[in-house]
């Protein structure tokens, strides 16, 4: 999916990158297209219809997902549209054509902050969620949008390497690496060569060794292999990739938080869903996700091809989300 997390997620959000650019985002600039999935039109809707929005990768399809069922279950009517990118479903989100959408704190914080200020505007997003988040709210609410309170649940640029290569070098953390002092060739995208979150990052925050960018894009299958195969030696991907374990790969902690932070939280037209029984409705969700629970819902998808609706319903009556 969700960027480096800011990047792919833009791209999947927006087709350009805030930040680095981890793949969450596909380009693209498609109509909005009505999807009624498990969450889709039903349910008494006593309280009125709600729109959820959604980006083209499979975690924002997950998570409207879990946002349009949660808000069913509360007594709202819901619908999916999907739109692939940022710069055609921020709009809509403004004008109240789609009432609530599943965000990523400091993406969109740089994303709003752009537009306001334009590219060259100095970075407002930072690794402290608070900061972000309030950041962000003051972007967000002269547009006449309320941004909900942020949770755990994390989806940001991260790092991985082979089990054998953390074994022999005993690497938790990206401070680990940098002890380690060995070489460090990188698979990411090209850009990695000079954005703050990636290569430049490590060599400054870490002191880590890095001798190169292999351009095989970012958290792609060629790139997590070339790392399995040893050709590279660290894998530029995000936090809830659901693949690693296909190739024998683990996350280095970022103990000294270099990478943003790009919590989840609901994002809502504060005209037409202000309301507080739709901000308690959700903030249960955001209270309840985690890092991980993404990583196994965005599994669940791409791997075992389960429909992102079904998944979603499965979690939310697994952790007791849905009224029986």
């Amino acid at each position: 999916m969700k960027h480096f997390a800011q990047g792919i997620r833009r791209a999947a959000a927006t087709v350009a990158v805030v930040g680095l650019a981890a793949g969450l985002t596909a380009c693209g600039g498609k109509s909005l297209e009505e999807d009624k999935g498990a969450g889709g039109e039903g349910g008494a809707g006593k309280k009125g219809s709600l729109v959820v929005g959604s980006a083209g990768f499979t975690e924002s399809k997950v998570l409207a997902e879990l946002y349009a069922q949660v808000l069913k279950d509360a007594g709202y009517s819901t619908s999916i549209k999907t739109v692939e990118n940022r710069e055609l479903y921020e709009p809509s989100l403004e004008k109240g054509d789609i009432d609530v959408v599943p965000e990523y704190a400091a993406t969109l914080a740089e994303f709003l902050n752009t537009e306001k200020n334009g590219p060259k505007a100095k970075p407002i997003a930072s690794s402290d969620v608070e900061d972000t988040v309030a950041a962000l709210e003051k972007l967000a609410e002269p547009r006449g949008l309320k941004v909900l309170p942020a949770g755990a649940a994390v989806d940001q640029n991260a790092f991985a390497v082979s089990k054998e290569y953390a074994q022999k070098n005993k690497l938790k953390t990206l401070s680990d690496l940098g002890r380690a002092k060995v070489k460090v060739k990188i698979a990411a995208g090209d850009e990695c060569e000079v954005r703050p979150f990636c290569a430049p990052g490590l060599k400054k925050t870490y002191g880590i060794d890095v001798t190169g960018v292999d351009p095989k894009g970012v958290g792609t299958p060629q790139a997590k292999q070339a790392v399995k195969d040893g050709e590279d030696q660290l894998v530029l991907t995000t936090t809830t990739d659901a693949t690693l374990e296909n190739f024998d790969l683990v996350l280095l902690k970022d103990d000294k938080k270099l990478q943003n932070a790009d919590n989840i939280l609901p994002v809502v037209n504060a005209e037409e869903a202000g309301d507080k029984a739709i901000a308690d409705a959700l903030a249960k969700l955001t209270e309840t996700l985690t890092t991980q629970d993404l990583v196994e819902l965005n599994r669940k998808v791409d791997a075992e091809r389960v429909k992102e609706a079904d998944a979603a319903k499965e979690y939310l009556e697994a952790k007791g989300l849905l009224k029986k």
